[in-house]
This record gives C-alpha cells, sequence and structure tokens, in this order.
C-alpha cells in the first residue's frame, strides 16, 4: 500500500486535491501518467474528498503537474513548498 501526503485546498471554489509525486513521476509514459492519476482519483473519491486530483513533480527545480488548463495560472504560481506547506491530508493507494 502507498500512502501520499496530500494538499486538499479550495482554489476559486474548486476543491483541489494536489500529490507530490516522486521525481521519476516526470519519466512515465503519458499513458502510466494518466493510469496513476486515474487510481487516485478513485482512491480520493472513495475516501470520501471531493475535488480533481492533480499530480505536482519536481523536474530539476521546475514543478511539473497534470490538471485541467484552467488551473494551469494558479499551478504555475505555486512553488514547491508552497504545496508542501499546505499539505493536510493522507491518501493511501491500494
Amino acid at each position: 500500500m502507498n500512502k501520499f501526503k496530500i494538499a486538499h485546498i479550495k482554489q476559486q471554489g474548486q476543491s483541489v486535491i494536489i500529490i507530490p509525486m516522486e521525481s521519476n513521476f516526470e519519466y512515465k509514459t503519458s499513458d502510466q501518467q494518466l493510469r496513476i492519476t486515474n487510481s487516485l482519483q478513485f482512491c480520493a473519491t472513495n475516501a470520501g474528498l471531493v475535488g480533481t486530483v492533480v499530480p505536482v513533480w519536481l523536474h530539476g527545480r521546475q514543478m511539473r503537474f497534470i490538471a485541467p488548463r484552467l488551473w494551469h495560472p494558479f499551478l504555475k504560481s505555486l512553488s514547491w513548498n508552497d504545496v508542501l506547506k499546505n499539505i493536510n491530508k493522507e491518501l493511501t493507494l491500494g
């Protein structure tokens, strides 16, 4: 069972479940990234968490993410430390 520390926040009336991933998430295929994201979304929903899962990871010094395009400006404004400061829950996958 994998456990993920998450930042469950509201931004502009939307619930967002930001999940910091290991940096090797960058090197997974887009299909693998999508499968992992979908699994995390399924687990979040089953755990009673409302919102859209947004995986984030560091690539060098840049934070990358998978999110709806409308959220890109907000997510680009965050630093990795901002995400870590907002960790407030844990999600178990498995």
